[in-house]
């Protein structure tokens, strides 16, 4: 250690007995090592925080704490008596109230890491108050999977102990179905981290992708008993119940991840999912308009929107949605082609053929073999009474799936048609 690391070392005790916080020091340490947060509270008094971070109305006895001056080496008292007041409000489960202290915190020490990473760890806050933003997370999120997993192999290459870095290669893994390195993380972090949520998480991420969801039930719940903070660990223990239609311990699962996580959009995102899939599309219309308000640069968000509008036959409002959503995608991949097939399919209700065709076109790009997007542009060609590219397409859905009852029907009846108003020579072929 160097010489002047030293000395600031000195300096710091040398404050902590200038400023007589000798009892303190003993009783909050002994407190928080022994989780006992109620009298953490109590002893600390009875000072108030706004929605701002300013703390008012303290008692005469509490000034003390909240002296601002002193060099840079001092201890920021203020700093750390409201970041334990946040630790505290957290441990009880008073998320608004932890929010507001940590934020006190960095008012008072813009320098207070810990609260700051309380804040973004822990989703307290909304989009617009995020102050850091990770290139991976960004690319998880707009479905960019690959850049992703390559961008947090990177990462991890040069920091294997980079575990926020860790949690989103683990998210991206499985959304790839790397079974293979989930295997390896897992057994590594058990290994080195035996203690840590995110090691169970990623031995549940790695059941989950190998459809054993039993088993990745029972480590997700193993890591929320470790850390009941665990945002990623709530929303996969609710998805393994959800992936095998467990509806009501799903729901369970991501309301208490939307109770303990206000900022973040995902619980209420899957909220929305479940019922969509229980076909209580008002309900998961609401959930979703609550999911993009809280982070409304989440394609996802925006696709699901779509869905639930197509499915209550507002195809305008689909439309809209789903050109939303491939706004807020930087690069089309496979990924996005559901999403593209369903716009195609709501301007074909809308009887906007010419785009719909397009748009069928631009998702057969994406992926060659859909039985859907044949299927969809086979009969939009059929309603506009072009019978010889209907049947054509047709034919390539039925090479897909021979037995699809659909096509196989609609192949009969387009051929009659064609019959009915003979061939064309103008006809284009497909």
């Amino acid at each position: 250690m160097k010489e002047e690391q030293i000395e600031k070392l000195r300096g710091v005790v040398r404050d902590c007995v200038s400023k007589h916080l000798y009892s303190s020091a003993i009783f909050f340490a002994d407190k928080e090592e022994l989780k006992e947060w109620d009298q953490c509270l109590s002893m600390l008094g009875d000072a108030r925080v706004d929605e701002h971070g300013n703390v008012y109305d303290t008692k005469d006895c509490n000034v003390m704490y909240l002296d601002k001056d002193g060099e840079d080496r001092e201890i920021n008292i203020s700093s750390a008596i409201c970041f334990l007041r946040g630790r505290a409000y957290e441990a009880l489960e008073n998320r608004a109230q932890a929010r507001q202290w940590y934020k006190a915190a960095i008012n008072a020490d813009p320098l207070c890491y810990e609260a700051l990473e309380c804040l973004i760890e822990n989703h307290m806050l909304a989009c617009e108050e995020d102050l850091l933003a990770c290139k991976a997370e960004y690319y998880h999120q707009c479905g960019e999977y690959h850049k992703c997993f390559e961008l947090t192999s990177i990462l991890l290459e040069k920091d294997p102990f980079h575990l926020k870095c860790t949690l989103v290669h683990l998210a991206a893994a499985m959304e790839l179905g790397n079974s293979n390195e989930l295997y390896l993380m897992a057994c590594n972090l058990v290994k080195d981290y035996p203690q840590k949520a995110l090691s169970w998480f990623a031995v549940g991420c790695y059941y989950y992708c190998i459809k054993k969801y039993d088993q990745s039930r029972r480590y997700f719940s193993k890591a929320t008993s470790l850390d009941g903070t665990f945002a990623s660990a709530w929303i996969g223990y609710g998805n393994a119940y959800a992936a095998q239609e467990e509806g009501d311990q799903a729901m369970s699962a991501y309301r208490t991840a939307a109770r303990l996580f206000p900022g973040c959009h995902l619980p209420t995102l899957y909220i929305g999912m479940e019922y969509m899939r229980t076909h209580s599309y008002k309900l998961a219309e609401q959930f979703f308009m609550q999911a993009k308000t809280i982070c409304p640069s989440d394609p996802l968000v925006y696709n699901e929107l779509g869905v639930v509008a197509y499915n209550m036959k507002e195809y305008n409002k689909a439309v809209l949605w789903f050109e939303k959503t491939l706004a807020h995608i930087p690069s089309l991949s496979q990924l996005w082609e559901p999403t593209v097939v369903n716009l195609a399919h709501a301007y074909r209700k809308l009887k906007m053929y010419h785009e719909a065709t397009s748009c069928y076109e631009r998702a057969l790009t994406l992926s060659t073999r859909s039985l859907s997007t044949y299927a969809g542009l086979a009969y939009t060609y059929h309603l506009q009474d072009n019978f010889t590219a209907a049947i054509t397409h047709y034919h390539k859905a039925l090479w897909l799936k021979p037995d699809d009852q659909f096509c196989t029907e609609m192949l009969s009846l387009a051929i009659i048609d064609e019959g009915r108003s003979g061939i064309d020579p103008k006809m284009e072929f497909r």
